[in-house]
């Protein structure tokens, strides 16, 4: 089947990595998550990933608790780099050519971000992990996935959740909450939906990239979306 999109960006939060418990690493979870991205690099797809770090630790959260903001944040991102370096291990386990590229600094174990060679990378047929965030404090790791995503020319963001979509309603907690196929940009954004920051939804809106909110533990969904078939809301 033809390919809808070529080169795409999939955004994964840190705690789906942590399965149910929500925190640390789940490496049962990240196996099956990674024969899910494998299947899609076996298309062809030029494909990317950000990964959060919630499962570990989370700047926000953190500097409520009294933390200083911008070390909360810089801590945030060491998380990222963590989470980043457990994928590439178990995707190149099962033959997947990974690089992790990351915002700060780190040669001893990550790439720095060059565009170019991120890009080259993708050429090449490897994957690329993105981590820690944009390399500034007081962004989030959505932003850091949208400004990749259009640094890289990826055609659209692909956004894992643990929900089918984009609901008027927490739908784990809401039962009047109902689905949403589809909505824009603006509508996200004046009704607060709780999937991306403004930020990120006013990058995605001024490029016209548009946005596939999807449930990442439904099997193949991610080779679906790619494959252009509806899944999840989209966003555009």
């Amino acid at each position: 089947m033809a390919l809808a999109y070529a080169r795409a960006l999939l955004k994964i939060s840190g705690e789906a990595l942590g399965g149910d418990k929500g925190f640390g690493l789940d490496f049962h979870v990240v196996e099956a998550f990674a024969e899910e991205v494998k299947a899609v690099h076996r298309l062809g797809v030029h494909l990317a990933l950000v990964v959060g770090g919630g499962n570990i630790i989370r700047g926000t959260a953190a500097s409520r608790e009294g933390l200083d903001r911008v070390s909360a944040d810089y801590m945030g991102m060491l998380g990222t780099v963590i989470n980043a370096l457990a994928l590439q291990d178990v995707l190149e386990k099962i033959g997947v050519d990974t690089r992790v590229m990351t915002a700060i600094r780190m040669e001893s174990v990550a790439e720095p971000y060059i565009r170019r060679r991120a890009i080259r990378h993708l050429e090449k047929g490897r994957m690329i992990i993105f981590a820690a965030g944009t390399g500034n404090p007081f962004f989030s790791t959505d932003t850091a996935g949208v400004l990749r995503a259009l640094e890289i020319e990826a055609q659209v963001i692909l956004k894992a959740t643990n929900v089918d979509g984009v609901y008027t309603g927490d739908p784990r907690t809401d039962a009047t909450a109902t689905f949403i196929p589809e909505l824009t940009y603006q509508e996200a954004i004046v009704k607060n939906y709780a999937v991306m920051d403004a930020n990120a939804f006013g990058l995605c809106k001024a490029n016209q990239l548009p946005i596939v909110v999807f449930n990442i533990n439904q099997p193949g969904a991610i080779k679906r979306v790619l494959q252009g078939e509806r899944v999840g809301t989209m966003v555009r």
